[in-house]
C-alpha cells in the first residue's frame, strides 16, 4: 500500500474525493513510480493489480493513463494495455534539443531582466547545488531534485507560461532516462561546472553568454545520457 500525506495509508478512503481528484492523485502516484524506476520502461502496466493494490476501481486509474500518455510518459498499445514508456536514442535527443532551445532563451531573459532579489535566489539555489555535490553529501536523486529547482526557478523569472509548460512536459520524458546521464562517472561534477558557469553570465548580465553556457549544459547532458 502507498502513503498518502494528511491520508490513509492507501487510495481506499479517497470515495470522498471527486472523481477528477481521484484520477488526478493517482497519475501522480503512478508518474513517482516511473520516475523512481518501479515501473521500468518498456514494462506492461497491470491494471487489475495496481486498481487492487490501490483500492479503487479501473475506471479512474484508466483516466489516470490517458493522462500519463498525453505527458509521453505511458504509451497505449492496442488490445496490449498499458507500458511505461521507452524512449529512444532519437527521443532523447529530440527532447535535449528542444530543451536547450527553450532553456536557453529563458536564461537569456533573465540575464537581462531578472531583479537583485531573482538572481540571488538562483545564486542561493545554486548553493544548494554545490553543498549536495560534496563527496558524501549527495547522491543522485539529491543533486537531480535541486538541479530540476534551479532550473524551473530560472523559468518561472523569465515569465512565459505557455514555454513553461513545455519544458514542464518534455522535463517529465527526460526523467524516463536521468539515472543513465547522472550515474556517468564524472558527471555531476561537470553538470556542477556547467551551472557555475551559467550563474557567471547571468551574473554579469550577459544574454549570448549565458545563452550558449545552457546550451553547452544540455549538449553536455545529451552527451552522458546517450
Amino acid at each position: 500500500m502507498i502513503s498518502q500525506p494528511a491520508q490513509s495509508t492507501d487510495l481506499r478512503g479517497a470515495k470522498s474525493l471527486s472523481p477528477k481528484a481521484l484520477y488526478v492523485e493517482v497519475a501522480e502516484l503512478l508518474r513517482q513510480r516511473i520516475f523512481k524506476r518501479e515501473l521500468e520502461p518498456g514494462s506492461w502496466i497491470d491494471e487489475l493489480r495496481i486498481a487492487e493494490e490501490y483500492g479503487i476501481s479501473r475506471t479512474p486509474l484508466r483516466e489516470a493513463l490517458k493522462v500519463l500518455a498525453a505527458e509521453g510518459l505511458v504509451t497505449m498499445k492496442v488490445r496490449r494495455g498499458a507500458y511505461v514508456t521507452e524512449v529512444s536514442a532519437n527521443d532523447l535527443a529530440d527532447v535535449y534539443h528542444l530543451l536547450s532551445l527553450l532553456e536557453s532563451d529563458a536564461a537569456g531573459v533573465v540575464a537581462t531582466k531578472a531583479t537583485a532579489a531573482e538572481l540571488a535566489e538562483l545564486q542561493a539555489l545554486h548553493a544548494d547545488l554545490e553543498t549536495a555535490a560534496l563527496p558524501g553529501a549527495s547522491n543522485t536523486d539529491t543533486f537531480f531534485a535541486v538541479n530540476e529547482r534551479f532550473h524551473m526557478r530560472l523559468l518561472e523569472i523569465a515569465n512565459n507560461r505557455w514555454r513553461d509548460q513545455m519544458v514542464a512536459d518534455l522535463r517529465k520524458v527526460m526523467k524516463l532516462n536521468r539515472h543513465n546521464s547522472l550515474l556517468k562517472t564524472g558527471r555531476i561534477a561537470e553538470s556542477l561546472a556547467e551551472h557555475r558557469a551559467v550563474m557567471v553570465a547571468l551574473t554579469q548580465r550577459d544574454a549570448n553568454a549565458t545563452v550558449l553556457r545552457m546550451r553547452e549544459h544540455f549538449a553536455n547532458g545529451l552527451e552522458a545520457a546517450a
